[in-house]
């Protein structure tokens, strides 16, 4: 009799721990960025309201994206739901846009080694980003609510914001544009860009379920003891809109290899670099924000 239960419980470990390995989930997120409004910026007084209102309702279009997540106990590849490009629509513009907004690559995440890999496409280059992943210290809330039937809880964390990351930047306020001005007046003219800066840091919200306890999350979020449901540090949120886990058919989870292997810290330099030049390139021409397909 003793055999019999030793046995049984030694089956019920091995399937438990083969479970555990078998382990994967999936959840679709969907990213919205407020879009800046174009009334009342510098570089921008010949476009009239019709041609604003028409940029802004593109710009919002071009910054609603939904991205997979395919997870495991470890690791996790973060992708651009695929679509079709629209007839006449600028691919290079689009690649180029969508890198510098959340998507253009697969993001992967081990989080038992703590890195990260994820390929992106900038001017026609292919780069392969290897990094250790950002830590964030994560203040653990009382607060709840719930997503999608899942009990979540609130975490908050303040992160230093990334450059080449275009949702990162906001307007200038009023006081600041008019300093600019007066630096700026009788030298050159000034261009869509001078009416954004970058924070020094930016206070994010999450929200996660243990009730899936991996330590994953959306784009280079983890670091809590659960699933990441909902990000808003701002200006975009990410929100959880399904979960699949277990499902038959398993997707293999491994990182990119394709594209030039950098740093982060080198890949933000070589942007930053590119971004700058033609800041001053378009300096003084035309005023208006960038063409962003037709």
């Amino acid at each position: 009799m003793k055999k019999i239960f030793f046995y049984m419980s030694l089956m019920l470990a091995c399937t438990q721990i083969q479970a555990q390995k078998d382990f994967q989930g999936m959840a679709v997120y969907e990213s919205k960025t407020q879009a800046p409004k174009f009334e009342g910026m510098r570089g921008n007084r010949d476009i009239t309201p019709e041609m604003q209102k028409s940029m802004e309702e593109r710009l919002k279009k071009m910054l609603e994206k939904t991205f997979i997540l395919n997870f495991d106990k470890s690791a996790s590849i973060y992708k651009e739901e695929e679509k079709l490009d629209a007839p006449g629509q600028q691919n290079g513009m689009r690649v180029m846009f969508g890198s510098m907004t959340g998507g253009g690559g697969t993001f992967y995440k081990d989080v038992k080694t703590k890195s990260y890999t994820v390929d992106k496409e900038f001017m026609g280059k292919e780069f392969l980003v290897v990094d250790s992943l950002p830590k964030l210290n994560w203040k653990l809330e009382q607060e709840t609510k719930q997503i999608g039937g899942y009990n979540c809880f609130k975490a908050t964390a303040v992160k230093e914001p990334s450059k080449t990351d275009f949702r990162n930047f906001r307007p200038k306020k009023t006081d600041d544009k008019k300093e600019d001005e007066k630096k700026t007046s009788g030298e050159t003219k000034t261009n869509f860009a001078d009416n954004f800066e970058m924070p020094k840091e930016i206070l994010v919200t999450a929200w996660y379920t243990p009730e899936i306890p991996v330590n994953q999350g959306p784009e280079n979020y983890w670091g809590l003891p659960g699933l990441i449901l909902e990000i808003n540090d701002g200006t975009t949120t990410i929100l959880c809109s399904k979960i699949v886990l277990n499902a038959k058919e398993k997707v293999e989870i491994k990182p990119s290899k394709k594209g030039k292997v950098v740093s982060q810290k080198d890949y933000d330099e070589t942007v930053v670099k590119k971004m700058e030049e033609f800041r001053e390139m378009n300096r003084g021409r035309a005023g208006g924000p960038p063409p962003m397909g037709r």
